[in-house]
């Protein structure tokens, strides 16, 4: 049985001035899923996803979130259904304590001061920062401070998470964290929406691509299904994995899927090579 729907986009277009950034954008997300959408550099993708919280509106065509239409609801209703970690946590942190933060957007929820506290808490725990809920939030890395714009959101407790690149300027160990953090809260019910340019992220946590092109989608599938066709993604200018790139120039008869992460290509490759697969 399908999951239901929690975002729906029907024939969606959007415009900046005379440019016409989405055409007739039609997809459904449903609840539970972990989906990526990638793309050049303006093919739409942080205007599409800004539809999702009622932070654009279409001007044709129509975007349901929790049965709702968002062109007949606020931000802050939309909110409580989808919630969104811009590129840059420093657009969305302005108080002068983690804790302050974290609570805002549950203070304009009209709860008690103890679920308030309670949710804070909770929040700041899932993202591993609950020693920090006396700091400034400036003094942070890039990566904490990413951190804490996902425990502002968690606070909540959206359906939806709607993460617009959330690891560009991070090393590798924090865009692991960050992502590994997000891949936990898919599996405890949160529908993941996140926008990227690294395809190895999408290999590895992704089970969705969308692929936007000059505004239009031009591929919507699963990563195995879009990573067998090479020639959509060099439409969006984008390149494979290179492991996985490795495995379609492989010709044998027991390698039929493209290779996602490197443990995928090991497992595969070692018991052809004589030995054997790690677990």
């Amino acid at each position: 049985m399908k999951a239901h729907s929690v975002i729906k986009v029907e024939d969606l277009v959007y415009s900046y001035g005379d440019h016409r950034v989405l055409k007739n954008v039609n997809l459904t997300v449903h609840a539970g899923e972990f989906v990526a959408i990638i793309g050049e550099n303006g093919a739409g993708k942080s205007t599409l996803t800004r539809h999702f919280n009622g932070l654009l509106k279409p001007l044709s065509g129509r975007v349901v979130v929790g049965g709702e239409e968002t062109k007949h609801c606020k931000v802050s209703q939309l909110a409580r259904h989808v919630g969104y970690v811009f590129q840059n946590p420093d657009h969305q942190l302005f108080h002068n304590t983690v804790e302050k933060e974290v609570a805002f957007g549950v203070k304009n929820l009209g709860l008690s001061t103890q679920t308030i506290q309670d949710r804070v808490a909770e929040a700041l725990q899932a993202v591993g920062l609950d020693e920090y809920r006396d700091s400034y939030p400036y003094d942070l890395s890039k990566g904490q401070r990413q951190r804490v714009a996902l425990a502002a959101v968690l606070a909540m407790r959206p359906e939806v998470i709607v993460l617009d690149e959330p690891t560009t300027g991070q090393d590798y160990r924090e865009m692991m964290q960050i992502m590994e953090m997000i891949q936990v809260l898919n599996q405890k019910g949160h529908t993941i929406i996140f926008i990227t340019h690294d395809m190895a992220l999408v290999a590895e946590f992704a089970k969705r691509v969308i692929v936007l092109c000059e505004g239009k989608i031009l591929q919507d599938d699963s990563v195995e299904a879009v990573f067998t066709c090479p020639d959509f993604l060099k439409q969006s200018f984008l390149e494979l994995p290179s492991i996985t790139q490795l495995g379609n120039g492989l010709s044998h008869p027991e390698i039929s899927a493209p290779f996602l992460t490197v443990d995928e290509a090991y497992n595969t490759l070692k018991p052809l090579l004589g030995g054997e697969a790690i677990d």
